[in-house]
């Protein structure tokens, strides 16, 4: 059971999603570090929703539709937000990796794009429940598949943006960042028009 639920996690982790493109971005754009700080964002965001799941919290938001609808407009509206800005970046003159690169910008990207993605709710209000036991206590199972998912995530974001930096370590010129920019700014628009007509 916990290795069916590890493989489908997995596969819905890896998944090409607005964690992928910010990540891609930092990596591209300023270097494996701002990937990794751009990962960490993420995973705490993960962690945020996994306690909020574990005693409740999530399954009231999903079960009254005005909450449910403010997070998936602030979801939509900050990726909306953060397609425009990195657009506007690529017309700006490209910076030098050391210089351009902001830990707690990278971190606060992360953890917003999973604090505020409501398909992130969903995955700990319907796809964990169903692994959970039908009776007696489910706080620590909640919590131990939670711990999974975080650690899947970790992980798999780790081996991506080593994979992306070792591909991109010639192509950091600054016609290719400029385009970078440009292709994540797409994307993170795209992915919110997309949660806006779901």
């Amino acid at each position: 059971m916990l290795l069916t639920f590890a493989v489908t996690a997995l596969v819905m982790i890896m998944i090409p999603g607005p964690d992928a493109a910010l990540i891609m971005r930092s990596s591209l754009a300023h270097g494996r570090v701002a990937g990794m700080q751009t990962m960490l964002g993420g995973v705490l965001g993960l962690t945020v929703h996994a306690a909020a799941a574990a005693v409740g919290i999530s399954a009231l938001l999903a079960a009254s539709p005005t909450a449910f609808t403010v997070v998936r407009v602030l979801g939509i509206g900050y990726l909306l937000w953060l397609g425009v800005q990195t657009l506007l970046a690529s017309r700006r003159p490209v910076e030098p990796l050391a210089a351009s690169t902001s830990p707690t910008g990278h971190v606060r990207r992360g953890l917003l794009s999973n604090l505020l993605n409501p398909k992130v709710l969903l995955l700990f209000v319907t796809f964990l429940p169903q692994f959970l036991p039908t009776h007696g206590e489910t706080l620590g199972s909640a919590l131990l598949l939670s711990g999974i998912v975080a650690g899947l995530y970790v992980l798999w974001f780790t081996l991506y943006n080593v994979l992306v930096d070792k591909v991109s370590t010639l192509l950091r010129t600054a016609k290719v960042r400029r385009r970078i920019e440009r292709v994540t700014g797409v994307l993170l628009v795209g992915f919110a028009l997309r949660l806006a007509v779901q």
